[in-house]
């Protein structure tokens, strides 16, 4: 046997020891494939690969991790090069592991599709078990999973080898990966991705700097590379740090962040700004350091300070109104307890419960979003609950594992929870309480280990009163409530369009947001909420120029007209008192579900699926109508 068969011989051993004997593989395979293989036991080793998520949904993910695209797409490129001499592809992913970019060699993606390798589809441990994303992400370093060593036999066939990316808070925010043939994929390529990992962080870190940015390395010359370390300090406190910068202190994440810059840098470090220095370390040795007041947009702790916010807006807070809500939600699901996020259309429940899943407990394992009120009465319980092969009339030939247990490991979000039919509540109780599924057509149950985050935009009491929900269901669900408020209540809404102005495109093209049309946007009521801001704020980015300065006069006519909105909007305001500037929206919008109600024979679902709203707008709607009429 020569030297090169020796190591597809181990792993071959291993997996019959793991796979068919039940036994330790340890002596036979690298620690961190172990330890995988031991946490991918509840992966189905028969799992079909899935088909990519809806376009428009992978669309708002890529919208959420639009800082970390924007940073990566440098190192995207400088690696496509490198993958496409060598047959290989470039993956980047989001913290969940969803694959939300691919590029590289065209001999390849096909393959690379065929194993559902592709932009849309999720890599995480819990769905797929061992893979170089997915365990990349749980191990927190870099590390290559090399054919027989994936958990899932279909993935034999790939070789890969990824890097996590962190943020200066030692968060995970993605990781890039290098997929190829098992023969393609070696240390340089981990080399590669682990170098362009810390360029993506570099890069990320001094586009969210805000206040003072500490450089330093211990060779000068380093100083303003990847390789350099960094801190930032605000209100005198580190409140981000790169991993050159934690080796350099020998420090961790957890033992630096927040403390007082003065006992690293001495009680007259602010007298360092735009000086080299050299800065003498805990055991001695000193390092080359230069200072420097950021004043690059970016964080969301400070962006109405950079983003020329008007003087008069300084009442309004620079603190996002939602982190005190999840900071309070994150410490009720670490401890278990299932969270309800309450709040109008578009107010961002969603963006709310992804952000919760990241900083939970749970952030390393899937987040899995289940919208009731899109899915058909009759397939939603095979959505959730999954089926054995044969189990009904149409379903797939190898059956379905259901979304439920999909979700072990990390987070179910059952968005809309109010619109699960009443038939399907009380198994759905049952699995919350027992923490076992069982698939249709009576298959074996299987324990599942999940936390649980819900939301509405309706009344969950009042639906108990009707009997259209379950009190003992409502009371499990919402074992912790957040409300949030809509857009015109916010008091940081000055803040929040000023960063989802930046995270639209403005940061990329080098725009500016002028004093007069922030304020216009910030005293718009935005009936629509977040969905609607961001889909403004696309259209005017795409409408200037690179490097302009939008200014009021470019925004649409029906925002320039909005009177403004005091500081602290009443928590009880009434869209019905929206200004008389939306009214064309609002009267296109009743136009629009008038015509598909005509369409649909006033069938409120069909018109609502044509329309691709909820039911309860169309309701909503019709109920404005009979009130219209009946005071006439």
């Amino acid at each position: 046997m020569s030297e090169a068969q020796w190591p597809s011989v181990r792993v071959e051993q291993a997996r019959e020891l793991f796979f068919e004997q039940g036994r330790d593989p340890a002596p036979w395979i690298a620690p961190h494939i172990s330890r995988s293989w031991q946490r991918s036991r509840p992966v189905d080793p028969q799992y079909i690969d899935p088909e990519p998520m809806a376009m428009a949904l992978l669309s708002e993910r890529r919208e959420q991790a639009m800082r970390l695209l924007n940073c990566a797409q440098p190192e995207l490129d400088g690696l496509a090069e490198h993958a496409v001499g060598n047959g290989c592809v470039v993956v980047l992913s989001d913290a969940s592991g969803l694959i939300l970019e691919e590029i590289g060699s065209p001999d390849f993606l096909p393959k690379a599709q065929r194993v559902a390798l592709q932009p849309g589809v999720a890599w995480s441990e819990s769905h797929r078990g061992t893979n170089a994303i997915g365990t990349a992400l749980v191990e927190r370093e870099a590390l290559m999973v090399l054919g027989g060593e994936h958990y899932l036999a279909q993935n034999g066939a790939l070789g890969c080898a990824a890097a996590p990316i962190f943020t200066g808070r030692g968060e995970l925010a993605g990781a890039l990966d290098i997929s190829g043939e098992t023969a393609r994929v070696n240390h340089h390529a981990l080399g590669l991705v682990r170098m362009a990992a810390q360029q993506v962080e570099h890069r990320m870190m001094l586009a969210e700097a805000a206040g003072h940015v500490l450089r330093f390395h211990a060779r000068p010359a380093l100083i303003g590379t990847a390789r350099e370390g960094l801190m930032v300090i605000e209100g005198g406190r580190i409140v981000a740090a790169n991993r050159v910068a934690l080796e350099l202190f020998d420090h961790s994440w957890e033992s630096l962040l927040d403390l007082d810059a003065q006992i690293f840098l001495g009680r007259n470090w602010p007298r360092m700004e735009h000086r080299r220095s050299l800065l003498t370390l805990p055991g001695g040795r000193q390092i080359a350091t230069v200072m420097e007041r950021t004043t690059t947009p970016g964080s969301a702790r400070s962006a109405n300070r950079r983003t020329h916010v008007p003087e008069n807006a300084t009442a309004t807070t620079d603190a996002d109104d939602v982190l005190p809500l999840l900071a309070q939600a994150v410490r009720v699901l670490n401890e278990g307890v299932s969270v309800l996020v309450n709040g109008e259309t578009g107010s961002g429940k969603e963006v709310f419960s992804r952000r919760l899943h990241a900083a939970s407990r749970r952030g390393a394992g899937p987040f899995v979003a289940v919208d009731c009120a899109s899915l058909p009465e009759t397939l939603i319980e095979s959505e959730l609950f999954g089926y054995d092969e044969g189990a009904f009339t149409g379903a797939r030939r190898k059956g379905m594992v259901g979304r439920i247990r999909e979700a072990h490991g990390g987070v179910l979000f059952l968005d809309e929870i109010a619109e699960i039919p009443l038939a399907l509540q009380t198994r759905l109780l049952r699995v919350l309480e027992e923490r076992v599924v069982t698939p249709l057509g009576g298959g074996q149950g299987v324990a599942v280990d999940f936390d649980l985050v819900c939301a509405t935009h309706g009344n969950l009491p009042a639906l108990v009163e009707a009997g259209r929900f379950r009190a003992d269901l409502m009371y499990r669900v919402a074992g912790f409530s957040v409300a949030l408020p809509s857009l015109h209540q916010r008091r940081d809404r000055h803040a929040l369009i000023a960063r989802l102005f930046l995270e639209s495109g403005g940061a990329a093209r080098h725009l500016r947001l002028e004093d007069d049309a922030l304020q216009a946007l910030a005293s718009y009521r935005w009936p629509g909420n977040v969905r609607e801001l961001r889909s403004t704020l696309r259209a005017v980015v795409a409408l200037a120029d690179t490097g302009d300065s939008v200014a009021a006069a470019m925004l649409p006519a029906h925002l320039r007209g909005a009177p403004a909105l005091p500081s602290h909007a009443a928590p009880d305001a009434d869209l019905r008192t929206a200004p008389h500037a939306a009214e064309p929206l609002v009267a296109i919008t009743r136009h629009a579900i008038d015509e598909a109600l005509k369409a649909c024979d006033h069938d409120v679902a069909r018109a609502a699926r044509q329309l691709g709203v909820h039911r309860s707008t169309v309701y909503r709607h019709l109920a404005r109508q009979r009130g219209t009429s009946g005071t006439h």
